[in-house]
Order: C-alpha cells, then structure tokens, then sequence
C-alpha cells in the first residue's frame, strides 16, 4: 500500500489499465510502432478533479511490473494521491486502442484475471473513505466479477457510515458481462444505493427499459438518487435534483478522439459539486469538459484545467499564446 493519508475531495476506486496504442492510423496486424500509456475511468476522473483544482485520490489493484510502476508515477505527478496494492500473482491490466482508420477507435481489454480484477474492500486503508468528500465508482468494476462487485456494496456501506457522498457511473462495457450475469439489476443495485448517479442514454435504457430521455431521467430518480446526469454526447446533457431539471446542448470542437470525455464530464460535475455549484453551472461545467477532452488522444490527456475552461469561453482569442 503507498500513499500519504489525507482527507480529499473525491477519492475514485477502481482499475487502472496499461494502455496500448499503435502510432499511425491502420490495422494492428500492420502497425511496428506504438506508445505505452495508461487509462481507467476512475483514474481518469481523479486527475480531472485534480488539474479542476479538487484534492483526488485513486485506489486500487496494481501488478508488481513496469506498467504499474508507470501508472503510479503518472498519477502522482497529476497531483493524485495514490493508494495502490500491489499484487504479486496478477499482472496490470493492459488495453490496446487501434484507429482501423480516420475518426474509428477499437479498443480490446486485457482484463479478466488481472490484478484490478482481485479487488476487495479489504485494499481500501480504513480511514480513506471516511475522510473524503465524495466516493466515486463505477459499472466497470461491478462488471470485473463477483469479488469486486461485492466490494463495491462493502465501500458504499462504509461511505453511508461516514456521511461520504457517494458517486456512481454505470460505464456500461457489454464485454465484461457474459456467462449469465446480468449487468442491468446489478447497477439498478448500485444506483439505489448511490447519491449522484450519471449514465449515458444507451446505458439509462439498459437500466430503465425507457426510450425517452424525460422517462429515463424520472425511472432512474425513483430508484432513489438524490441527483441524476444523463450524458447525450454529441447532444449535450441533462440533469435533475429535487425539482430542477437543467438541460444544456453540447460544445462544438475538433473532435480527435472521444474516449475519456464521460469521465472528463464526470470530473467537472464532480468538481463543481465541491465547489457548492448550483446545478447550472455543474452540468454546463461537466458539458465543457467532456467537449475539451475530445481534442486530443489519449484516456486522460486533455482533461482540462480552470485556465482552459476560460480559453475555450474566450472563443475569438488569438489560438498562438507567445
């Protein structure tokens, strides 16, 4: 276990994955040269909350090798706290992310007996959650198997026990559910369980059965969550809490890559949560960082800072900085 203890704002417990990315744009089978990263939701949100100005940490599973090593080092140099056993029988995580061709990303995960994967509550140090803000989780752990998803319900009972808030986002990864296990009750589970619940539309209509974005918004907010955010893409956002519904439309930019830009939203909602936002400026906040992480490659990259939330408002700026 490494890490200073200290109380955060938000603290995302989850897997962190070596990333794998050939450097031209074309089949695998044909690529020689490729660049060694790293991604993972939770992960990707505690660094958006850190450069966002938030106090973050990360918890989880890490193999005793260099793509461990790697990713430790990254995200203590993003300013992330790093909680991390590791494990001397499984080996990191590792995903590959090819570019078939221009504005295509195909992703394979190398996952399923992995160290992420041997999540227990137990890998959490007591005090950690009991000292943050807001716990952050999601469907991707769940969907890793039975002894992380039971780890899952053993976090929240802490979380409930200590008045942390607790965060989930269903990240639904259709690959991670087979041989019978039903992916929809178990994050209807969570969600029940959970305070701020964000979904995307397609994953709002696993849950709830419901087509409508209105009629999914409402299913999800009678299974119990104080605050729902579904993620429209290209569309924008809406959210509810108590009363208030707040809808608001996508930012245009030069789309690179989309990957990471749900957990770039999440981060900013999340952030200005801490903040004491109203719920405006939250979902228009999360809007803007999902959009700005779309503007380069990589899991995490181009979550934003504060500074690049107001480039992007100043809109007619000179784009050179000398």
């Amino acid at each position: 276990m490494s890490g200073e203890m200290r109380g955060l704002d938000v603290l995302a417990v989850g897997e962190s994955l070596g990333l794998v990315m050939p450097d031209t744009v074309g089949r695998l089978a044909h690529t020689r040269g490729a660049r060694i990263g790293f991604g993972g939701a939770e992960s990707n949100v505690a660094i958006g909350v850190s450069r966002l100005g938030g106090t973050a940490g990360w918890a989880g599973r890490l193999g005793a090798d260099g793509l461990g090593d790697l990713i430790a080092r990254e995200l203590r140099a993003e300013a992330v706290q790093v909680h991390a056993v590791v494990d001397p029988e499984a080996a990191t995580a590792v995903m590959i992310k090819e570019r078939p061709r221009t504005g295509a990303t195909r992703v394979t995960y190398y996952r399923s007996v992995q160290a992420g994967s041997r999540l227990t509550e137990a890998d959490i140090p007591d005090g950690l959650i009991e000292n943050s803000r807001i716990l952050h989780l999601t469907g991707i752990t769940a969907g890793l198997g039975e002894r992380p998803l039971s780890a899952l319900h053993r976090l929240i009972d802490r979380a409930q026990a200590a008045g942390t808030t607790v965060s989930f986002d269903v990240n639904h990864r259709p690959s991670l559910w087979q041989h019978g296990r039903d992916a929809a009750d178990a994050y209807r589970t969570l969600i029940r369980r959970s305070d701020i619940v964000f979904a995307g539309d397609d994953e709002a209509r696993l849950v709830t059965g419901k087509d409508d974005a209105s009629e999914q918004r409402d299913a999800l907010r009678d299974l119990g969550p104080a605050c729902v955010v579904i993620k429209l893409g290209e569309r924008g956002a809406v959210a509810s809490e108590g009363a208030s519904v707040v809808s608001r439309p996508a930012v245009r930019v030069d789309v690179v890559d989309t990957v990471g830009a749900g957990d770039a939203f999440v981060a900013g909602w999340l952030s200005e949560t801490i903040a004491g936002a109203d719920l405006e400026t939250r979902t228009q906040t999360a809007v803007i960082c999902g959009a700005l992480a779309c503007t380069t490659e990589g899991d995490w990259e181009a979550a934003p800072t504060r500074a690049d939330i107001t480039a992007l408002g100043a809109g007619d700026a000179d784009p050179v900085q000398r």
